[in-house]
Order: C-alpha cells, then structure tokens, then sequence
C-alpha cells in the first residue's frame, strides 16, 4: 500500500501538470475503480467535463484534484493504483481503468489515466466541506524551486474529515498530537499507524522510524516521555523526507510516479523487508514478526522489547 512519500511524489508531479487545465472528457473504462462515486460512471464523467482543476492536495495518503466547480476528484490508489500523465497517442495500458483528456490533449499535451491491475484503489466527484480547524486542507499548490507544495484552501473532501494532519504538514500541532500521543493504551506502533491521530504513516515507514528512534513497536504509547515522542516524530519527519527524496518506495513495478518511474528508497531502508540481514547500526540480525495482518521488522539489540532494568544496588556492610 502506497505510503505519504509514493502519494506526494504522485501530487507533486500531478501538479505540475494538470493544474489550470480543463477536462474536455472522460472515458470510463471499468466500473469497479468508479464505485465510490454512488451515482455511476456516467454521473462521474459528466460532473467532470467542463471543469478546470485548481489544485492538486494530499492529506496523509489521500490525494484530491479541487475543481471549479466546487467539487473534488478525490483519488485513492489502493493496493496498485497508478496515475499516469501519457501522451493521448500513448498506446493504452492493459490495465486501463479511467480515462480523463484535457483540452490540450488533441495538440500533444499529456492524458490522465488512472491504472489498477487489482482494482482496490479508486476514483469519485465528491463534495468539499470547511476543514474542522480552520486550516489548509493538506499540502497543496503549485511546486516551488524546492519542488515543495504550499497550504491549500481550508477544504477537505467528504469523507476525509476524520484523517488526522501528517507529519509533514506544517499546520501539525505537535505539542497537542504529543499529548493525544501519550494517551493512547496502545503500543507505539498501532499508534503511529492511526490515521485519525496522525496520517500518512503505514507499516514501512513506522518500521523504519521506530529503528530510528530505538524503540520497539510494542513499548506502550503511553509510557514514552514527551520528549520521547518528538524525537520519534522528527524521526518519522526524517524518514519521509529522505524517501521522497528518492521518489518513494518501489518493491515492484506497481508504485510508480506519474512518469511511470519507480522510486529507489528501498536500497535505503534499514529494517523493513531485511529479516535476517544484519542492522546497518549494530550488525544484529534483523527479525520479523506478524502484526496486524502485516509484519513488523527491528533490531532486537537496538529496539529492546522493554527498557532495560537498572542493576540492583549492592548493600554494602561485609563484618
């Protein structure tokens, strides 16, 4: 499942590509991708022809294309979902799901298709709502010399109310996500993994944070000192931020960007997917366990279950 970096690196170049351009149509190709949008494919079509969109936005893994209309494309890309910015005279992917053309497309400028070969992932219109806080909905706005994004207009789409800001979203409250941090009865790693208390983070990157950090995913939430935390959110901060730097994460050839690159963050990854291979910090090798219907990988050495015990006093006295 793709994680914040794969979604940034797709709205990044979205981006820059389809903002302030208006679609002159949409093909839907399968049903299934369009599901989510109650109202059928042809609804989903005919609310977006005619439109121009004005911004691309990401929540945590949530990713939406605002409209002029008022309206959000919103998009999820489930387990193999890929939004490809092609040539209209590209020939078609065998996986082709959801067409969209842009008025330019006829003069050589590039099509939207959305492709996914096990059709988890998704497409749908859906309405925009004021974000609860008053704040930019997520990252969004049109790439910098940095080729970061901006704020974007205090809207979310329906449906994404409940996920929580990301670690790389700079209207996070830190100070009040530290408290509701420590508060969970939860080990540390089902807490990094709640999109309603912080978004964005899935099983690689909270992995590859906790080794970080040195702590275990089991250690209770609870029991981290505040600046404990912090430093695992700067960490979790770090981590992206280098994986974004190499276009995300890419196992196969499903996670690709709109260029149809994969990322190379996997050479970089410390724990997660290296049961047995040694810790790049200690050379321990590294283990891997089931958690959650997924796997946990850490350093035993580096990541003790449980904070070690200080030693016992010795009572002196010998007659």
């Amino acid at each position: 499942m793709p994680e914040l970096p794969e979604v940034e690196v797709v709205r990044r170049g979205l981006a820059r590509w389809v903002t302030g351009r208006r679609v002159a149509d949409v093909a839907v190709h399968h049903p299934r991708p369009v599901r989510r949008h109650l109202a059928g494919p042809e609804d989903l079509a005919a609310r977006l022809a005619g439109t121009t969109v004005t911004d691309v936005v990401r929540r945590g893994k949530f990713l939406w294309a605002e409209l002029d209309s008022g309206e959000a494309l919103l998009a999820h890309l489930g387990m193999s979902g890929q939004l490809l910015l092609q040539p209209a005279d590209a020939p078609d992917e065998r996986h082709l799901r959801v067409r969209v053309r842009f008025d330019d497309a006829p003069r050589g400028g590039r099509e939207l298709r959305f492709v996914d070969q096990r059709m988890f992932g998704g497409l749908a219109v859906v309405a925009l709502h004021p974000t609860p806080d008053g704040g930019p909905g997520g990252v969004g706005g049109a790439l910098d010399e940095a080729g970061t994004g901006g704020p974007s207009a205090p809207l979310l789409p329906a449906g994404v109310g409940h996920i929580a800001r990301d670690p790389l979203d700079p209207h996070l409250r830190v100070p009040a996500l530290v408290e509701r941090f420590r508060a969970r009865r939860t080990g540390v790693k089902r807490a990094l993994l709640d999109q309603t208390l912080v978004s964005g983070i899935g099983n690689i990157y909270a992995d590859e944070a906790l080794w970080r950090s040195r702590l275990h995913g089991e250690r209770p939430a609870s029991g981290l000192t505040r600046p404990a935390v912090r430093r695992l959110l700067d960490d979790v901060r770090a981590v992206m931020t280098d994986a974004l730097g190499a276009g995300g994460t890419s196992f196969d050839s499903l996670y690709v960007d709109v260029n149809g690159s994969s990322g190379y963050f996997e050479r970089g990854l410390a724990v997660y997917g290296r049961e047995g291979r040694p810790c790049p910090r200690c050379g321990t090798p590294v283990r891997r366990a089931a958690f959650m219907n997924r796997s946990s990988h850490w350093c035993p050495a580096c990541q003790p279950a449980s904070r070690p015990r200080p030693a016992p006093a010795v009572l002196g006295g010998a007659g």
